[in-house]
């Protein structure tokens, strides 16, 4: 019992005489020393507490350093101590500090704790001073999607992209939105298919489409005008994308249609979209088309930016009485500007439904086998004006043994107001 308690003393001596060395090197370190020191402590061992004493050392012998004071108003954030980290940056914000890492820090502390008008006015007063500023614009684009003001937040972006077209979570930022930016749009498409053998008419689509932005998210309506095997027919859809959440968003779409032949009778979608992390987005849904009987499709993607380039491998798995029926798609596109100017190439197999060949699904030719590869173009006049083009030619075993060369072209306008 004797020994054991000498040992505990012995401990606690020796624990309160390197407490008293340390504190004594502690004060006769630099405070550039002590700022390095907070940081290990940070970043290395993940001691935000023990970080702060040191930044608050490091202040005590440089009251003005603004770095410091902007790394303790970071690591009171990360401690989820907002209170705390607003009054280191409001003691910077009344010297009327221009540190552009300061706007940054405290517009981030303010965005997170969901004080959008807040950060909006920091950054505002950031941006004044440091206008060319990659890291505040894409977090001002943050803050306006986050408040819903769409419009403002594409208008942000394509100002970034313009200067920095590489910007990878700018370019997935602006593509996420798309659908939500225009308060009205109308489209005017058009869409020629030419067949060597299959058959002897070309076909002539024409669409006409209406788009309105919603509290929820954008709605399609959408009226297409077709002549196929010489004859007319008309269909009618209805697309929403409707807004989960930061991270979710979906499809939902129905059609109909009485030209029987021409057009499924009947066809319902949905899909639900994530944005995940590392740039990856992913998808899964099903597609459903009523002719005589009804098709269904099941469908997953996933899409990856990198910098200015978009990836994206899609799959169409078609259940059968026999087998299971497979078509996939790879999609790469290159970004001039923002998210409505790029060129694409496209190669796959397989019919999907999304194309204006969907009725051949009819009598199972959907089981032989079909290759396609095609480009377009996007272009976008003054961000309202968007004009499209693209081409694909497809290799088609109509027949087993019996293969036909067809071409598609496709040209659009849509005008956003």
């Amino acid at each position: 019992m004797k020994s054991t308690l000498i040992g505990l003393v012995s401990l606690f001596l020796l624990c309160a005489l390197n407490s008293t060395k340390l504190y004594a090197q502690d004060g006769t370190l630099s405070s550039d020393e002590l700022f390095l020191r907070a940081r290990t402590e940070a970043f290395d061992h993940k001691d935000y507490p023990a970080a702060v004493q040191l930044a608050k050392k490091a202040l005590q012998k440089s009251p003005d350093y603004t770095d410091i004071q902007v790394f303790l108003g970071r690591l009171y954030t990360w401690m989820d101590h907002p209170d705390s980290a607003r009054v280191v940056f409001k003691t910077l914000e009344q010297k009327k500090s221009d540190n552009e890492d300061f706007h940054l820090a405290y517009a981030s502390m303010e965005y997170w704790e969901d004080q959008n008008e807040e950060s909006l006015r920091i950054l505002n007063q950031g941006l004044a001073s440091h206008p060319k500023s990659k890291d505040l614009g894409l977090l001002k684009a943050k803050v306006l999607n986050a408040s819903n003001k769409y419009a403002e937040a594409n208008q942000q972006l394509n100002v970034l992209l313009e200067d920095d077209p590489k910007n990878t979570e700018a370019r997935e930022l602006a593509n996420s939105i798309r659908e939500q930016v225009a308060g009205n749009e109308i489209g005017l498409t058009y869409n020629w298919m030419h067949f060597d053998k299959q058959f002897a008419d070309d076909w002539h689509i024409m669409s006409v489409s209406y788009k309105r932005r919603t509290p929820i998210g954008s709605v399609i309506f959408k009226t297409n005008f077709a002549n196929k095997f010489g004859s007319n027919g008309t269909q009618f859809e209805l697309e929403a994308y409707p807004r989960l959440s930061k991270t979710f968003y979906m499809y939902l779409g129905t059609g109909y249609s009485n030209s029987s032949g021409l057009f499924p009778k009947f066809r319902t979608g949905a899909s639900l979209y994530a944005n995940l992390p590392a740039s990856f987005e992913a998808e899964i849904g099903y597609r459903q088309l009523k002719f005589s009987e009804n098709v269904w499709m099941y469908t997953a993607s996933v899409g990856k930016y990198y910098k200015n380039l978009w990836f994206n491998l899609r799959t169409y798995l078609t259940p059968g009485e026999d087998n299971i029926s497979h078509s996939y798609a790879g999609t790469v596109r290159y970004y001039t500007k923002g998210a409505d100017d790029y060129f694409g190439l496209i190669v796959g197999t397989g019919i999907s439904p999304e194309e204006n060949r969907e009725n051949l699904l009819i009598g199972n030719t959907y089981k032989l086998k079909t290759f396609k590869s095609g480009l377009e173009y996007n272009l976008s006049v003054k961000e309202k004006n968007l004009f499209s083009i693209s081409g694909t030619y497809y290799n088609v075993e109509y027949q087993p043994e019996v293969k036909d060369n067809q071409i598609d072209i496709t040209v659009g306008y849509r005008r956003r107001f």
